[in-house]
């Protein structure tokens, strides 16, 4: 394990732009009358003294993934409920327009604090992969962000690397891109209270901040979800160990009570499921509210009641609801989706007199990011300076296709293709190759038939194609009996993908039936199970290919980590690449897929 990361040395910040407020709805029926002078000073003849309630305006987001460019399809927009019952999509998102909202929501709030829930880089389009994530690091200091929680997508590259990430420093083996500039690491801290040093038990980075503003005091405890290393490559999370999000939450929040600090804010990357995907759904409203559900309900149920507030991320969900902390009483729990498409506004009405945040007060709401407002121009600024150093690499034409081939579904056509380019490439590694298996947290993007920038209609470019698989994974082959290869199906739908299954992405000539109406390992019917047309055999030997994170037994398939006969290829992109290269081309591009593989019964 390399040395643990050096502790957070704050710099001078940069003074903040502000611009027009956003309102605020009212999250339930919480919001409560408040004195007089709630957010307001108290005034005195020849001088002002500070009332007893200050409103803090507390602006946060999650999973940005280092989409500082507007993101495209489905991943660039989001649901709105309308007044009469309908909906309506809005493309949204861009750090451009997202620097110009929170510059808008800030201006007239003095008071004002800006933190993440984890995963700003990992996962990111090749703007700011390429340069293994140092352009967001750039935008989200001029974003005037405070603070964030790490999230699972920041051990992406390991412990060393996020600690370079947060003091600065040029890359180990790239060295620096600016010739003559150092890359100086993020003005704002990372905070992972449960993660720790294996060595040395302790946290490798701040387990908490404190924001400050005369004599306001808020503490930010940050943590991310106790399964990481589930969920993130053996090698990003060597050496660390992940404690529960609970049990560290309560810890530090004690000791910020011992310092004097009672009112508190968690960023937990970790998150639940609304029960709608408009991000205006008010899933409190009296009859209609069903609330959220996952594993961030059960965190929210017994953190203690010292902490006021969570911010939450990792499902790319957006809601902003109450669940009851343990003493019975209300508490906000938000999540702003995800690629910067939305942004979360939480008044939180601090008691000088406690110390402590007057609960019954706080009131929350999601607002669209929305591309109808001017693009900061330091933004564009930062995003031309490193798409100029991208294109020669970005702009390169990989592949052919005649319409869009889709991230949706739990089978989806951009899953079959990618499923099939890895038999493709298996099949050169070892002709005995007989199928390929997917993780679909490793698909992160559609691939677009429209034209973008100088790009014609149908040309995947590299870039593309980095946004779709940016994990630099390799493709390994490994051995595997039939009686494991159905066990692997099952991990579909059973132990920590029970509750919410994981479909893998299956290569043309398996077929099986997932009946989504029984329980258990049942859910997979066990002799729908074909491989070119064939029942499989218990006893025989299937040769599979898979990614490396998959090969490792990741997103909870252990089978797959008991493979024999190991063979490790390149990487998934250039096995994409390859397979795009030599079955499409601009007279005869691939069609989507029919993501007909799988029968869904629900």
């Amino acid at each position: 394990m390399s040395a643990t990361p050096q502790p957070f040395r704050p710099r001078r910040r940069s003074t903040r732009l502000l611009a027009a407020a956003a309102g605020v709805a009212t999250v339930g029926a919480l919001v409560a009358a408040l004195p007089a002078s709630a957010g307001e000073s108290a005034k005195k003849p020849g001088h002002q003294q500070p009332g007893r309630y200050q409103d803090v305006q507390l602006l946060s987001f999650n999973d940005l993934h280092g989409n500082l460019e507007p993101p495209s399809g489905s991943s660039g927009r989001v649901t709105e409920n309308q007044p009469d019952g309908t909906t309506k999509t809005i493309d949204a998102g861009g750090v451009e327009y997202l620097a110009t909202h929170l510059r808008q929501a800030r201006k007239g709030n003095a008071y004002s604090v800006t933190a993440a829930g984890g995963d700003m880089v990992g996962a990111s389009p090749l703007i700011s992969g390429l340069f293994h994530d140092e352009p967001t690091i750039e935008a989200l200091n001029k974003l005037d962000l405070d603070v964030t929680s790490v999230g699972n997508h920041e051990f992406d590259e390991g412990a060393k690397e996020l600690g370079r990430l947060q003091n600065g420093g040029c890359h180990p083996t790239d060295g620096c891109y600016v010739k003559g500039k150092k890359f100086k690491g993020a003005d704002f801290p990372y905070l992972a209270a449960n993660v720790l040093d294996e060595k040395t038990k302790k946290p490798i980075l701040k387990p908490y901040w404190v924001w400050k503003k005369n004599g306001v005091k808020i503490g930010f405890i940050g943590v991310t979800l106790e399964n990481t290393p589930g969920v993130v490559s053996a090698e990003g999370v060597k050496g660390l160990k992940f404690k529960d999000e609970v049990e560290t939450i309560d810890k530090y929040a004690k000791e910020l009570e011992k310092k004097g600090v009672k009112s508190v804010v968690a960023l937990i990357h970790e998150g639940g499921l609304p029960a709608s995907s408009s991000y205006n759904y008010d899933c409190d409203s009296p009859g209609g509210g069903d609330g959220i559900s996952g594993p961030i309900v059960d965190i929210a149920k017994n953190v203690t009641p010292k902490v006021d507030a969570l911010v939450t991320g990792h499902t790319h969900a957006a809601y902003a609801c109450t669940v009851d902390d343990p003493s019975g009483k209300p508490r906000t729990v938000t999540s702003a989706a995800s690629f910067g498409r939305l942004y979360t506004d939480t008044t939180l009405t601090y008691d000088r007199r406690t110390g402590d945040i007057a609960r019954t007060a706080v009131a929350s709401a999601n607002h669209v990011v929305t591309r109808d407002v001017a693009k900061a121009p330091d933004m564009t600024e930062l995003i031309t300076k490193w798409n100029a150093l991208a294109a020669p690499i970005g702009n390169k034409p990989i592949g052919y296709i005649s319409g869009d081939i889709s991230n949706a579904g739990a089978e989806s056509p951009i899953g079959d293709l990618i499923a099939d380019a890895q038999l493709a490439y298996g099949k050169e590694l070892d002709p005995e190759t007989d199928l390929a298996l997917m993780n679909p947290g490793g698909i992160r993007a559609p691939l677009t038939y429209a034209a973008k920038g100088t790009e014609g209609d149908g040309v995947v470019t590299y870039a593309e194609g980095f946004t779709v698989q940016p994990f630099a994974n390799t493709v390994n082959l490994q051995d595997f009996t039939g009686a494991q290869l159905v066990q692997v199906l099952k991990e579909q739908v059973t132990g920590t993908n029970a509750a919410s299954p994981k479909v893998l992405q299956v290569s043309s000539g398996l077929t099986y039936t997932l009946d989504l109406t029984k329980s258990g390992a049942d859910r997979v019917v066990t002799d729908s199970i074909l491989l070119n047309g064939a029942a499989i055999d218990p006893a025989a030997t299937y040769r599979v290919a898979t990614n490396s994170f998959l090969a490792g037994g990741g997103d909870g398939f252990t089978t797959l980590g008991l493979g024999t006969n190991d063979l490790v290829g390149d990487d998934d992109l250039a096995a994409l690449e390859k397979y795009l290269l030599a079955t499409s081309s601009a007279t005869n591009p691939i069609a989507p897929p029919a993501a007909n593989r799988i029968t869904i019964v629900q």
